[in-house]
């Protein structure tokens, strides 16, 4: 598995975190290295040796002219470009193969929900359906990773396992010797599948909806173990990875006497004795490469690669958990400790002294101070940008040519005994005009004084249209009621003089009434005055 150092490196102080990391050996640059570094070592010292003391005259000349050659042109080498550029694709490849491995916990989250059944048959096909899940990515495993072929190299340690039963053995080896050609991995998932439908039919599955959903996210699962045969098939091209092997032995031969020190010729004396230098080159670009050698498959069996054996074990006994003993169970519903206060000021802490401050916006403490109202422009009446216009004037002839208003004409009701009428505020008078020279007085003062409290007071348009709709809702109310009384008093004119009122036919839907009551004169002119009033006061 990947070694992980995050524990040790969680807080940088002073030189930093990352030098109590460099005694490591374990999947350390030392350990990838070391095979290469003495061998680079070795020929370096064997070539100097070779020029001190068994070359002479005419041989030190020629090694001298290769020395200066391959100091010369082995800059030319792009070394850093092409290394850089394959570890990086290396890297990501790296990280993409891990987050493909898929994991069953979201399958066995659903089936768990949605197959119902607290009995054996229920049971029992909640953990056959993620056994067969658990198998099928342990049969790819076995596709792409040694160390797992080793573990499982024949269907009999399936079976051992606990992940295959003979008779499923059985069928998956009839079926190779049919079609040896593919793999059998989806054979679970499709059985897996056969077993969902199966549930549906038999009502433990309760709509099409939850089945589907658990197609889906079988799918899914599908989905990732097949791509992890594709990044078995298909990996970098090859001609890169030569490319860049070649491009670093290469330069690394080139350093080997491009490094020498040639007497006289070299002030570089220390080239004579060890090239310290030359060395940590070797450890970044030969590391380098090692690094893209140990991740472009890691599902072998370096330090670095993925711990598989250690994701079967685990996938098998979660899904189990899941599926079985997490079934249908919950703790007991009780209330938060927070509950009374809907949610917490304040969270409590261990240590009072970690308790930080929420985070404040960019601009929380920018300086303003600079900004006063003298830089601001200044605001002139002709600036209709600048216009205040929450003061309303009606006489304003730039607002009335500007504004845009909506006026509603208010309705005057003149109700009489003999028949009630409605004329408009600001047209001609009704033709029924009041019978009582008082009444018609009052009704008009109050319109008139009505009007002008609307054109005179100081309000808002939002108020007065309130008032206006307000007026006009009791308008309407009273245009009803005077409606009701015209109809009602034309009903009782057509009734015979003899008619006594137990004689008065009522319509069906009327409530049966053993009395009905005429409204006389005295009756109606009471009303009309308490209408009027009611108006007023309003």
């Amino acid at each position: 598995m990947t070694v992980s150092y995050t524990a040790e490196v969680a807080t940088c102080r002073r030189f930093g975190c990352f030098w109590k990391l460099l005694g490591r050996w374990r999947a350390s640059i030392y350990k990838l290295i070391w095979a290469d570094l003495l061998a680079f070592l070795i020929a370096f010292y064997a070539t100097a040796f070779l020029y001190r003391y068994g070359l002479c005259g005419q041989g030190k000349r020629i090694f001298e002219d290769i020395v200066d050659y391959c100091r010369s042109y082995a800059a030319l080498i792009p070394l850093s470009f092409v290394l850089g550029f394959y570890v990086a694709i290396i890297v990501e490849r790296w990280w993409n193969q891990y987050i493909t491995v898929p994991w069953p916990d979201p399958l066995a989250v659903y089936v768990s929900a949605l197959v119902r059944g607290q009995d054996e048959h229920g049971r029992l096909m909640r953990r056959t359906i993620m056994r067969y899940v658990c198998l099928s990515l342990t049969m790819v495993l076995t596709m792409i990773s040694p160390g797992i072929k080793r573990r499982f190299p024949t269907y009999d340690f399936f079976i051992t396992t606990g992940l295959l039963n003979h008779n499923e053995a059985l069928i998956i080896t009839k079926m190779d010797e049919k079609f040896p050609k593919h793999s059998k991995y989806w054979m679970p998932l499709m059985w897996a599948s056969s077993v969902m439908t199966r549930a549906r039919k038999e009502g433990r599955i309760w709509d099409d909806f939850s089945l589907k959903s658990m197609i889906d996210e079988l799918n899914k699962f599908r989905a990732g173990c097949n791509m992890l045969t594709h990044y078995d098939m298909i990996s970098v091209p090859l001609v890169y990875t030569q490319v860049v092997t070649l491009a670093v032995y290469a330069y690394f031969v080139a350093a080997i006497f491009g490094n020498q020190y040639i007497g006289k010729r070299d002030s570089n004396i220390v080239n004579y004795y060890f090239p310290l230098l030359s060395t940590l080159e070797f450890f970044f670009f030969m590391g380098w490469l090692k690094v893209a050698e140990t991740l472009i498959c890691p599902f072998g069996d370096d330090d670095d690669d993925f711990e598989l054996n250690w994701v079967i074990d685990r996938n098998l006994q979660v899904s189990y958990l899941i599926v079985d003993e997490m079934h249908n169970d919950h703790p007991t519903l009780v209330r938060d400790q927070y509950w009374d206060e809907v949610f917490p000021n304040e969270l409590p802490y261990a240590d009072e002294s970690q308790r930080q401050n929420p985070p404040e916006a960019s601009t929380a403490k920018l300086d303003l101070s600079k900004i006063t109202s003298s830089q601001l422009r200044k605001r002139t009446e002709s600036d209709t940008s600048e216009r205040d216009f929450t003061e309303f004037d009606a006489e304003d002839e730039w607002v009335k040519s500007s504004e845009l208003r909506i006026k509603f004409a208010s309705l005057r009701f003149n109700i009489h005994r003999s028949s009630s009428s409605i004329s408009m505020l600001d047209n001609e008078p009704s033709i029924d005009q009041p019978e009582a020279e008082g009444e018609g007085e009052e009704e008009e003062t109050f319109y008139e004084s009505d009007h002008l409290l609307s054109r005179g007071t100081s309000k808002d348009d939002f108020d007065r249209l309130r008032e206006e709709r307000e007026r006009e809702r009791h308008a309407r109310q009273l245009q009803h009621a005077a409606m009701t009384f015209d109809l009602l008093k034309g009903e009782l004119k057509h009734l015979p003089d003899s008619a006594t009122p137990s004689e008065v036919e009522l319509p069906p839907d009327s409530p049966p009434s053993d009395n009905i009551p005429y409204p006389s004169a005295e009756h109606e002119a009471q009303t009309e005055k308490s209408y009027m009033h009611k108006m007023k006061d309003q």
